[in-house]
């Protein structure tokens, strides 16, 4: 593996976990109100359209950190659209 290959994992997988902690407090507390889901959309169809581009030019740290990227953080905007229904629901 060459020097930019493993650059291009360190960054990507910073870029990655970035959002780990933020499903994490959402998973506990429940509590997602705060969170905005368009800044989540927009930044799922940015690394949506990142994986594309990686796989015109395979480049497989482009593809790899961010379709775990893209996962991550839908999986937030899933998180965030079913405790929002469920905050709703006791207010």
């Amino acid at each position: 593996m060459e020097i930019e290959e493993i650059l291009g994992f360190v960054a990507g997988a910073c870029t990655t976990v970035a959002v780990i902690p933020q499903i994490i407090k959402s998973w506990r507390t429940k509590k997602v109100m705060d969170v905005s889901p368009i800044m989540f959309s927009i930044l799922i169809l940015g690394v949506g359209l990142w994986v594309v581009y990686g796989i015109i030019k395979n480049d497989l740290p482009i593809i790899i950190t961010n379709g775990v990227s893209f996962l991550l953080n839908l999986s937030m905007l899933v998180l965030m659209f079913f405790f929002k229904s469920k905050e709703k629901e006791n207010d």
